[in-house]
Formats: C-alpha cells, structure tokens, sequence
C-alpha cells in the first residue's frame, strides 16, 4: 500500500505551494536550470595536452595578449588579457604557450557538450567554455524514482548560496537539490572522461544560473535557492554585471540617472518604455527582478563559419588583401569538411580606437551562385574571385586613399545550406564542430548601407552583450567565442555583438 507520505510528494511533483500560491510543475519557477563554465578553458586543454604543464603557471598568447591563464599564474598577478610584456614582469616563470589555432579547443568544447547531452538533450551552447542544461524532466523522473525516506534524507551537492538552509518539505528546495546532484554527477563525468574542471550553478533559470555559477571558483557548484533570489541580484555592483543588458542599453540607462539593480527596479515602467521601447523595456526590468522565462533551447548545427585575426596594425591595402586570404583559405577548408554551402559572405573589420569599449563594422553580400557550386569540392579556383568580393567589400568601408588603422580584420560564410532537404542529425554535426553567426541583413548589393557598430564585450564574465538574432564566433582574440542563440533577446538594433572575450 502506498504511505500517505508517498501520495502527498507525488502530488507536489506536479503542483507546489509557494507563498500561498499553486505552482505546477511546469512553471517557470519549478525549473531546474545548470550553467555549466569551464575553469581556464584554453589552458585546461592545453595541460591535458602537455601534463608538464600541470603546476606551472602558464598562460595562453594570442598575438601580444595573455588571453587566459591557469590559476596557478593568477595567483602570482597575471591577469587576462594582460598584455604579455606586463606578464612576463609580474611573473617571470610564466610560461607561455601560442593559442591562435583554436581547432583543439574547438573540438574539446563539443565533446563537452556531447557528454552533457547524455544527461538531456536540452543543451544550449553559450561559447567554447559554457553551457546551460535544462534538468526539469530529469528531476522530475529521478523524484518519482525515489522512496519518501531518500527524499527526506537529501543533501545538497556542493554550496547553498548565502548558506540558506533547505525546507525539505519545499518541493522547489527539492528539485533543486537533486539538480545540484546531477551537476556534480556532470561535473565528475567531464573529469573522469575529458580530464576538465568546472563550476556550475542551479536555478530556475537561465540568468540566476549564469550568475550563481561563480559565485564559488574553481572547480566548484553553487545551488540558488528561491528566496535568496534578490540577494543574488542586489549582489551586482552595476547594471553592467547583469547578463542580457548591452553596453549601449547601458549606456542609456546611465543617461536616465538608473545605474544599480534597484534604480531599474523601481524606475517608472511608462517612461522606460518611452525611452527604450515596450518589449526592451518589460524585458530588462523583469530581468531585474531576477525573471526570465527563456528556454534552454538545443544550439544544433552552425549556420556560419567565420574566422578573425587581430593585430597591432593594419594600414595597407596590400596587407588588408594578404590577411583576408589567409582567413578565406582556413574557411575553405572548415566547408569542405561541413559539407554544406554557405550562401552570404561577410567582412567585418575593428578601427583602432582609444576607448576601451571596441565597435565594429560589417559589410556582406551574396555569393554568387556559380560560386557556390564550387565551394566545398576543394576547387580552390574560388579563391581569387571571393578574395576579389571580399576586397569590394572592404573598400566600401574603408577608403584605402586616406591613413587608417585597423586593429581586427574576421571573414564569415553566412546562410549554410545541406545539399539536399535532409537534415543533419546531433552525431553528424559534432563531427564538423566549427561556432557561427547567422545573417542578419536581407540587403542584396555590395553598396548596400548595413554597417552595424559591433559592441565587443570587455568582460564576459560581468557584461555579456548577447545576439538578437544570431550567433557568434571570436576565433582569436579570446576565450570562450559565442557560437549560440541569445537567452536574452537584446532588441536594440545597434547592440549587435561579434566577439566576446574571455570567459571572466
């Protein structure tokens, strides 16, 4: 016979009273959310590469920048993107490895999120080094497994934020606390078959996952309880830590006198959405509550390839050309091996510029289609007539008569289509990892006027800037590249990221 006590937690499986209210299983509140964020990255795989490495402070180069390094040269004063010059004085012993190909790590960040696929198959990229992995249906089975006895026994796996203590009788304290079980059994899995370390936070949703996942570094889970939730967000120093508000959106909300969480809290709704318009508005203000209702939804394969380099100085067109081949060549070869088309092409170049706040600038177009038939077979017959439409398009932005400097020169193949209807399946794609960003632009003509002021994010790890539309991939100038959809939906058409830097 099934014990009262066993009818009663079936039933709040399905609906939880919380502060006097009904909440069914399937609301936004009874989710149970993992941000998943790889320590060091870059130099994780490079010390599974060379255990040499391990125990030495070591710090990952791309050009003149230290763009990640281990804990171990964190602890002597390195820094990331530190400028290697300034490393090498603050620490001597570093020892500095080239990170520029970025196929290994590339191929390492999808094997992460195929082990996490084991565990639910709603897993949704966030860059090379995150990822958020929706549990709910997991949970929920893994309850109705359980015995009244081991459920009342449960214990946390891991930190409780702010040391809150667990009602046991709060199916949302429950589900979570079986998340965070599940994050370590994760978390243990990356160890034991990749050999990476990274830290994890539960909640009920994407953005309070995101925040709490660092709250405990390295190598460490932090669970989020549900009242802690404005603890959390009132724990952020300025709006520009909040995950989903953009440096420009920032920038105007500063101008409105609201620069903390409890400015935009308590700000007046109509003139927000004066200003900023209704659905920007409703969304950030609710996001500063702590609410998003955002799905983890599953990245699947990339709709573009693209590749960048950065550099000191550009200020050539002979060099420009040299650059863009070098990276049109290294996308040939990722379109070969992808099997698929791309049908748009675009540039994107980075002026030099004092502000440490960097903008960007796009133009792009349509391959032609006698092109296109030739992309992928390894006829390389193609290079000089993209090369000849990629310089067309870089000297719709750039006037090669005047002085300029760039500092950033990316290539991108746009719009990829299969061959035939069919679609590609979860094993298929991995084989082919690459990251990307999709079109944004319905123009057509080379002298078509769709420059976009990029905003690079400075800090990743406080300030992410994510894709309305899209997504994104830094392939050199940092860790961590976006290659997935946005959980938030940034609605301002001038906050249109291409990069973003490491992962703190």
């Amino acid at each position: 016979m099934i014990s009262s006590l066993n009818i009663f937690l079936y039933f709040f499986a399905y609906c939880a009273s919380v502060h006097g209210q009904v909440v069914p299983a399937g609301s936004p509140s009874s989710r149970v959310i993992v941000h998943m964020d790889l320590d060091c990255f870059y130099a994780q795989v490079e010390m599974i590469s060379n255990p040499e490495l391990k125990g030495k402070p070591l710090g990952v180069q791309q050009k003149y920048l230290v763009v990640t390094c281990n804990y171990e040269a964190r602890e002597l004063g390195v820094k990331k993107l530190m400028n290697v010059r300034d490393a090498k004085e603050k620490c001597p012993q570093l020892v500095l490895v080239n990170g520029e190909d970025l196929t290994r790590y590339r191929e390492m960040s999808y094997k992460v999120t195929e082990l996490l696929e084991e565990f639910s198959p709603l897993v949704e990229r966030l860059g090379f080094d995150e990822n958020f992995v929706d549990l709910t249906e997991m949970v929920e089975k893994r309850l109705q497994q359980l015995h009244s006895d081991e459920i009342s026994a449960l214990t946390v796996s891991g930190h409780i934020y702010n040391n809150q203590s667990i009602n046991q009788h709060d199916i949302l304290h429950i589900r979570l606390l079986v998340g965070s079980q599940i994050a370590a059994e994760m978390r243990e899995a990356m160890y034991n078959q990749l050999g990476l370390t990274g830290c994890a936070g539960v909640a009920s949703n994407k953005l309070l996952a995101k925040l709490v996942s660092g709250v405990f570094k390295p190598n460490q889970q932090t669970v989020l309880l549900p009242e802690s939730t404005q603890d959390l967000i009132h724990s952020l120093n300025h709006l520009k830590e909040m995950p989903g508000i953009g440096y420009k959106t920032t920038k105007r909300l500063e101008g409105l006198g609201i620069s903390s969480v409890h400015d935009l809290q308590t700000f007046s709704s109509k003139i927000l959405e004066k200003e900023l318009g209704i659905s920007v508005a409703q969304r950030i203000q609710k996001l500063s509550f702590g609410e998003d209702n955002s799905p983890v939804t599953p990245s699947g394969p990339p709709q573009s390839f693209s590749e960048e380099d950065s550099f000191k100085k550009c200020s050539s067109e002979v060099e420009a050309k040299s650059k863009i081949e070098e990276l049109l060549a290294s996308l040939l070869n990722r379109v070969c091996q992808d099997g698929r088309k791309p049908h748009t092409i675009r540039l994107i170049i980075r002026r030099h510029s004092s502000e440490k706040h960097c903008s960007r600038e796009s133009r792009q177009c349509p391959i032609p289609s006698h092109i296109i038939q030739k992309l992928g077979t390894g006829n390389y017959d193609v290079m000089t007539p993209m090369v000849d439409i990629l310089m067309k398009l870089f000297r719709n932005m750039v006037n090669v008569k005047m002085p300029f400097h760039l500092t950033l020169l990316s290539v991108c193949f746009c719009n990829l289509k299969a061959l035939n209807t069919a679609k590609k399946g979860t094993i298929d794609y991995y084989l082919t990892p690459s990251l990307s960003t999709t079109s944004r632009s319905g123009k057509r003509s080379f002298k078509m006027k769709d420059t976009h002021m990029e905003d690079l994010s400075k800090d990743k790890e406080t300030n992410w800037d994510f894709l309305p539309t899209g997504r994104i991939e830094s392939t050199r100038t940092g860790e961590s590249p976006l290659d997935t959809l946005s959980f938030f939906k940034e609605e301002d058409s001038d906050e249109f990221p291409l990069s973003s830097l490491p992962e703190e």
